[in-house]
């Protein structure tokens, strides 16, 4: 099986931004939010993550064709983009799986 490892390298970018999105929405946004009174916060950032999420989502569905990914790597992905820190964990089966240790 041949990997194509620079899109498998583009999918393990946006699933770092698309983490760190979480984080910064979940750690810095909400408590401005509901702490600072400053709701503007959880609507940008929160945009900016649920674009993100969307775009990894079918960044991960397209990932099955073109890299080609495991369908359980694929569904673990997709369900890791819900839970925060979750694609730093996946991030480590993307990082085997280009290093040919799946």
């Amino acid at each position: 099986m041949t990997i194509n490892h620079a899109f498998l390298k583009k999918l393990r970018i946006l699933s770092i931004v698309e983490g760190t999105s979480t984080l910064i929405l979940f750690g810095i946004a909400m408590p401005l939010k509901y702490f600072a009174g400053i709701p503007a916060a959880v609507t940008l950032v929160g945009s900016v993550h649920g674009a993100l999420f969307v775009a990894l989502v079918a960044m991960f569905v397209v990932g099955m064709k073109r890299i080609p990914l495991p369908p359980r790597l694929t569904a673990m992905g997709i369900v890791a983009a819900v839970v925060p820190f979750g694609p730093f964990i996946v991030d480590r089966r993307l990082g085997a799986l280009a290093a040919g240790r799946s």
